[in-house]
């Protein structure tokens, strides 16, 4: 004979109306399916936990950005006076940054080398994610293994050799040698070919019929590329460029050898330039330019929200 068991303990049963009213408001011709109330240990147990972990990341990820912006708004402005907690407000950084240093034309530089790496890697990877997606060649596997394996090694282990390689172009072609903001796009464009695993995945997920289906319109592989396979995969996409921005506006080291002019100079190398000489006195002024470094990143991610969010092939196969 079977036993039936009861609820476990803390867990509180609340039973639906089962009169007519109760059944109209409810599923057409039955009743509602009995709600389960949680008791408090058994909530904690399977929900409350994650909001515990979820706090303490949100104020572990909060507290360098508190600090900062708590430096930014201390008008002393030095390391000694900052807390984490501003004892006095001020925007006497932020002016002496705009006013007395060239951010503007920092920041120009840094939205002229984003735009424009962000547009050639996503790009040239979509192009070449394509290609490993949907055709079938001698080499695929190789070339798959071949960029994973180059992705493993940072960019600065050549910094040497491009170093060189740029000092012997600008003799040649002095607009896109060293200390140029031509020749520093062109070497970060060197790198164009990251997001091809990323890409990749996502292609693999759209089903092959609808190229198929395509073709038999007429439509060529360059057709269905940017007509069809482009505006399904905006999600990764968006992640992608998203990922690309913050590591291309965050970049120092490749830019610190090939930028020393002040006017080429992007957000990162020309911040540093401020807490160089003295790494005391000007910690406001370099705080505030790093509040107002992170206001694009932040309005770019808001804006993506909704490629992101979105499905990837949503709409894209009709019943």
């Amino acid at each position: 004979m079977t036993q039936v068991q009861g609820p476990p303990p803390g867990t509180t049963i609340v039973e639906e109306p089962t009169t007519a009213q109760g059944a109209g408001r409810g599923r057409r011709g039955g009743d509602r399916a009995p709600k389960v109330k949680l008791g408090p240990g058994r909530w904690f147990r399977e929900v409350g936990w994650r909001h515990v972990v979820g706090m303490i990341a949100v104020v572990w990820a909060l507290f360098p950005v508190s600090y900062l912006l708590s430096a930014s708004l201390n008008p002393l402005g030095n390391v000694v006076t900052s807390t984490l907690i501003p004892q006095s407000f001020s925007l006497t950084n932020f002016t002496t940054l705009l006013d007395e240093q060239p951010f503007g034309t920092w920041a120009r530089n840094s939205l002229i080398v984003c735009v424009c790496v962000v547009f050639v890697q996503l790009l040239f990877s979509a192009l070449a994610a394509f290609a490993f997606s949907r055709f079938r060649f001698t080499g695929r596997r190789g070339g798959l293994l071949a960029l994973l394996l180059i992705q493993m090694f940072p960019q600065f282990l050549a910094a040497v050799a491009l170093y060189l390689m740029f000092t012997d172009i600008g003799a040649v072609i002095p607009a896109i040698g060293l200390d140029t903001l031509p020749g520093y796009i062109l070497m970060m464009c060197g790198g164009s070919l990251g997001q091809v695993w990323l890409i990749k995945g996502f292609f693999d997920s759209i089903p092959m019929s609808l190229d198929e289906a395509a073709m038999l319109d007429g439509a060529s592989h360059v057709q269905v590329f940017f007509r069809i396979i482009l505006p399904l995969v905006r999600p990764i996409l968006a992640v992608c460029g998203l990922l690309v921005f913050v590591g291309v506006i965050g970049e120092f080291l490749m830019a610190s050898i090939f930028l020393r002019d002040s006017g080429n100079k992007t957000l990162a190398t020309g911040l540093y330039g401020l807490i160089d000489a003295d790494r005391s006195n000007n910690l406001g002024v370099f705080a505030a330019g790093s509040i107002m470094t992170a206001i694009p990143v932040v309005i770019l991610f808001l804006y993506l929200q909704k490629f992101i969010v979105g499905g990837i092939t949503a709409g894209g196969v009709k019943g």
